[in-house]
């Protein structure tokens, strides 16, 4: 139970002061806008996770849903404060509104119950949120679309609705339970495991996956992953290969943060591991390209040349953009340096051919 005081602010169990019950009223209006009202018939049927890593305090949530783009309006999340999902017949002002309350001083469960309160379409919902400590609450209206239905364990909540069956909500939270990995592995899981049971009534169409730290001092635009796929006839598969695809760039980066602190053997093992995520054909090159450029950079051109080469086999541009390099400050290499790697490291020049005896007159 909430009581507030308008002066005092709102009082939690133990005596702990909360927001303002002028902040409180800001961001819990007594009556929703028109506008929002008229979003109760906005269908996001679908299912989703909202969860806390208890080992990392990372946040994240997932979705899964055949609706265009589903991603865009279902799933919330914020570093050390929380995650939402709103979907049913959607109100995407539970995001924003819910991260705001949590980030205020409420838990997931109050933020949750306080919005709920001064939605007179509360029945069509189904949402959930999670705070930074774990606390979490699923919400399914009465009137959202059978299946439907939620369920709440340790540091994670899962809601479906116009499911096949109505085991899919319950199979998520054993397959989050259960998988091995870091928070983004466990929430593909338990979306993979929803899928198993059939899924949206429906079928498939799209699906999200958002990952924040659990660190408060992050800023509030800092993911570690925040990946979807708007149309696909296999959206869950399509996401876990961009998971996939996102964890050698974090790598990348992640050398680009040791080169610029000086760490050099660091940033020379992540560009490696890097590299090794994904094939050269798959990014242009590109990854290999740049793990090339800062050897070269720190001088051991002999040692970059090998994967220059595997970079200008998959484009030759490469090359012409290694010029352009010094001038920004990225390569400090001089002309003949340059020279001798886009010489040595570019594709050989075909031989010429042999025409024989053909004698070729201009005229």
């Amino acid at each position: 139970m909430i009581t507030i005081d308008k002066a005092q602010g709102a009082m939690w169990p133990g005596g702990r002061r909360g927001p303002t019950g002028l902040l409180l009223a800001c961001l819990i209006p007594a009556a929703l806008p028109a506008q929002e009202r008229h979003a109760v018939t906005r269908p996001a049927h679908t299912f989703s996770i909202v969860a806390v890593d208890s080992a990392t305090g990372q946040i994240g949530v997932a979705v899964q849903s055949h609706w265009f783009s589903v991603g865009g309006s279902v799933a919330w999340a914020e570093p050390g404060v929380g995650a939402v999902a709103t979907q049913a017949f959607i109100l995407p002002a539970y995001g924003p509104r819910g991260l705001a309350l949590m980030r205020s001083g409420l838990t997931g469960p109050q933020a949750l119950r306080a919005l709920l309160a001064a939605d007179p379409d509360s029945e069509v919902r189904q949402l959930a949120m999670i705070d930074a400590r774990g606390n979490v609450l699923s919400h399914t209206g009465s009137r959202t679309i059978a299946e439907a239905g939620g369920h709440i364990g340790r540091w994670y909540a899962t809601q479906a609705n116009t499911m096949r069956r109505n085991t899919v909500w319950a199979a998520m939270g054993r397959a989050f339970e259960t998988t091995r990995g870091d928070l983004a592995d466990r929430l593909l899981a338990a979306l993979d495991s929803a899928q198993a049971q059939g899924g949206d009534i429906r079928g498939r169409q799209s699906a999200a996956i958002i990952v924040v730290s659990g660190d408060r001092t992050a800023p509030p635009w800092e993911r570690i992953f925040d990946l979807r796929v708007e149309d696909s006839p296999d959206p869950l598969g399509e996401l876990r290969r961009l998971v996939h695809v996102a964890r050698a760039y974090r790598l990348a980066t992640q050398g680009d943060d040791y080169t610029t602190a000086g760490k050099i053997d660091s940033a020379m093992l992540s560009y490696a591991a890097a590299t090794a995520m994904l094939p050269d054909s798959a990014v242009n090159g590109e990854l290999v390209y740049w793990h090339a450029v800062t050897l070269a950079d720190r001088g051991h051109v002999d040692e970059s040349l090998p994967l220059f080469r595997r970079a200008f086999a998959q484009d030759t541009a490469w090359a012409t953009l290694l010029w352009r390099l010094p001038r920004s400050g990225l390569l400090h290499a001089d002309s003949a340096t340059i020279a001798r790697i886009v010489r040595e490291a570019g594709p050989p020049t075909p031989p010429p051919q042999n025409r024989g005896h053909t004698t070729v007159r201009r005229h």
